[in-house]
């Protein structure tokens, strides 16, 4: 019985994450609307520390709970998921060419942070100094796009695009959407670490493949449903964008607040160097580095991202087989 209820309010976590995740997308994509910045810029800022906040929670609350395994897992795991699974079915259904200037920075930047983590790896944890190498990558990564907006309003790109607000109304069901979105999260990642825990605990599964599978999926989901909403609406400058915007900021603004959360250096499992990491890196490689070459995104890259995704999760379930 208690199994079923850890298990009942494990599901319960995800739910309210992906309502609650929803809910701050539909407001935080509306504020970026009215406002005209460009979609590319939207999705790889606003939407996408609004639909990565589940992980951030997650993740934080973990390591502050002292699930490190779990907190790890989590956001390399979505960085993977994101990647692997997400954007393989964005590029699939819509594969798209694309300028190099618009992209090439923040594949920079998202590769050089999979780096580094592969070589936190090797050395068995994330030191202070690389948690502070990180958030600089992090503001360099906002302060491109700050300059990015500025320049793609200032020549009108876009301008057509912003929508007027149309009374008060429309301004409090958003600001509702806000912070009731906001409540959920931040409710469904505290049930999601509880529950997550003694699930683990009760199976017998490691903290570090709950995280990087079934916490890592549940918080990505709201990237997906942002990518199936952009596939909809045809528009994979948003979807990338915001998969892009999510993944750097998983590892170089979660990755260290974890750090920062506990206090000391975050200790990485031999098996998270093992598998976790490199599979992070191998995917973002895939994705980024022939589209930056041919500048485009292909069908191939989409099918070969979801081989090797599943090639990563069949050797962490061997793994803990083993």
């Amino acid at each position: 019985m208690e199994l079923a209820t850890v298990i009942f309010l494990f599901l319960v976590g995800i739910v309210f994450i992906i309502k609650g995740g929803d809910f701050f997308v539909d407001a935080a994509s509306w504020m970026a609307e009215v406002s005209g910045i460009p979609k590319l810029i939207v999705g790889a800022t606003i939407v996408s520390l609004a639909t990565t906040l589940p992980e951030m929670l997650v993740s934080v609350m973990a390591a502050a709970k002292g699930s490190v395994d779990m907190a790890i897992g989590n956001a390399v795991g979505s960085v993977t998921a994101n990647i692997g699974l997400i954007m393989a079915i964005s590029v699939i259904c819509i594969p798209s060419v694309i300028r190099r200037a618009d992209y090439l920075m923040k594949s920079i930047l998202m590769l050089a942070a999979a780096i580094l983590i592969v070589v936190c790896g090797a050395s068995g944890q994330l030191g202070i100094p690389i948690a502070v190498v990180m958030i600089a990558i992090f503001c360099i990564f906002l302060c491109e796009n700050v300059s990015s907006a500025k320049r793609s309003m200032k020549a009108g790109a876009d301008a057509a695009g912003r929508r007027k607000i149309e009374g008060k109304k429309e301004v409090a069901v958003n600001v509702v959407r806000f912070m009731v979105g906001a409540i959920g999260i931040v409710w469904g990642a505290d049930l999601l670490v509880d529950n997550g825990s003694a699930l683990a605990a009760m199976v017998g599964v490691p903290e570090r493949v709950i995280g990087v599978t079934i916490i890592a999926v549940g918080t990505s989901l709201p990237e997906l449903v942002t990518t199936i909403t952009a596939i909809i609406k045809k528009q994979s400058s948003l979807s990338v964008g915001n998969i892009l915007g999510a993944n750097i900021i998983d590892l170089t603004l979660i990755l260290p607040l974890c750090s920062l959360v506990s206090g000391k250096a975050l200790p990485i499992a031999a098996t998270s160097a093992r598998y976790d990491l490199p599979a992070c890196l191998l995917v973002g490689c895939i994705a980024l580095i022939p589209a930056m070459v041919f500048l485009k995104f292909q069908k191939w890259q989409g099918i070969l991202l979801l081989c090797v995704y599943a090639g990563y999760l069949y050797l962490t379930c061997s793994a803990v087989a083993a």
